[in-house]
């Protein structure tokens, strides 16, 4: 009797320790479900909610990325200089009304805090320590080529997650044929045949250029010409004797503000005796809903113009207007006109109404 008096408290013992275990089983793989692990452009993994509805993207060309991927609607803060990009807002007029506490890199705390964003996605270290420190999911992101491109679409892919996913994987098919396109007709050029190729910035500083180890270093050289700067780096300071010394075939500008600069350069004596400006061959940049030429998931179209720009003889088959018009729609939802495109393709913001 004693014995089967053990034996029973001892299955009864068994089976309260069994549904204890299952109970918090199940507490796990609830807590589990809830979240899901990205890993950011340093190789840092973060753990995100499983459903992400509420972003602020802090880095300007980052909001563009999001826009494409189908996730514009996630963002509760944009910065200063996104909502100052006509074309951006013209596809995607929210963007106005989104809380922008972003102005260059200085960011408001108070102002995201307000808005109670589930990740926040940034370049700027400081920026990605600064919201950690408060307390934020931040996952970094960050590009400054071609390949960073590829890494930061698809690390922001992850974040959004749902068709995001599949719509990153699609544009990605497309950057690589273009890039392949592009490639495949100038790779066997020699330095003979490729025109060399200033790139400023913007209009507003003309002697500030773009180095090798860049995204624009890439185009150029995808495009059939070569770099006229040679140090390394973006955005450096250079002088009238350096672009003098280089001659450079092509200039091009870009930003918001390239008419600007190619009248400076036209109406300035300094300028004359480069081989660009005798023959006409300045020319601004597109700017669509980023700039084509850097920091752009648009930089997919920037191949094909850059190639037709410096190698027109090999790519006049090309037709851009088109390309970009089906580019809006596939990728930004956003049916463009040729007049549109054309627009775009010049630099030039929309037509007003």
């Amino acid at each position: 009797m004693k014995k089967n008096l053990i034996a029973l408290l001892a299955l009864v013992m068994m089976v309260m320790a069994l549904v204890g275990c299952g109970t918090e089983n199940a507490a796990q793989g609830k807590q589990d479900a809830a979240t899901r692990t990205v890993t950011d452009i340093d190789g840092t993994e973060v753990t995100i909610p499983a459903k992400v509805d509420r972003i602020a993207d802090l880095w300007h060309a980052n909001n563009q990325v999001v826009l494409l991927l189908g996730g514009a609607d996630t963002l509760v803060t944009t910065t200063k200089n996104v909502q100052g990009l006509p074309w951006f807002a013209q596809v995607y007029p929210r963007i106005k009304d989104i809380s922008a506490p972003v102005k260059g890199t200085d960011v408001n705390w108070e102002e995201v805090e307000k808005e109670k964003p589930q990740v926040v996605l940034a370049s700027n270290k400081e920026q990605i320590e600064m919201a950690r420190k408060n307390g934020y999911t931040a996952v970094r992101v960050n590009f400054a080529t071609y390949d960073g491109l590829r890494k930061t679409v698809k690390i922001t892919a992850d974040v959004l997650g749902g068709d995001a996913v599949k719509n990153a994987e699609t544009y990605l098919s497309y950057l690589d044929e273009k890039t392949k396109f592009t490639n495949d007709r100038t790779k066997d050029l020699s330095d003979a045949d490729r025109p060399v190729v200033l790139h400023i910035v913007g209009g507003d500083d003309l002697f500030k250029v773009d180095g090798v180890d860049t995204i624009i270093d890439e185009w150029i050289r995808y495009g059939g010409g070569r770099n006229a700067i040679t140090a390394k780096g973006p955005q450096i300071k250079t002088t009238i004797e350096e672009i003098v010394k280089a001659d450079p075939d092509i200039i091009i500008i870009g930003g918001t503000q390239s008419q600007k600069g190619i009248e400076a350069i036209k109406n300035d004596p300094q300028w004359s005796s480069l081989k660009a400006v005798k023959n006409g061959r300045i020319y601004a940049n597109p700017v669509g809903t980023f700039n084509w030429d850097r920091y752009s998931a648009e930089s997919a179209l920037q191949l094909l113009w850059a190639a037709q720009t410096i190698q027109p003889k090999l790519f006049g088959d090309v037709d851009l207007v088109k390309e970009t018009v089906n580019f809006y729609k596939q990728f930004l939802y956003y049916d463009l006109s040729e007049a549109d495109a054309q627009r775009i393709i010049k630099g030039e913001a929309p037509a007003k109404n």
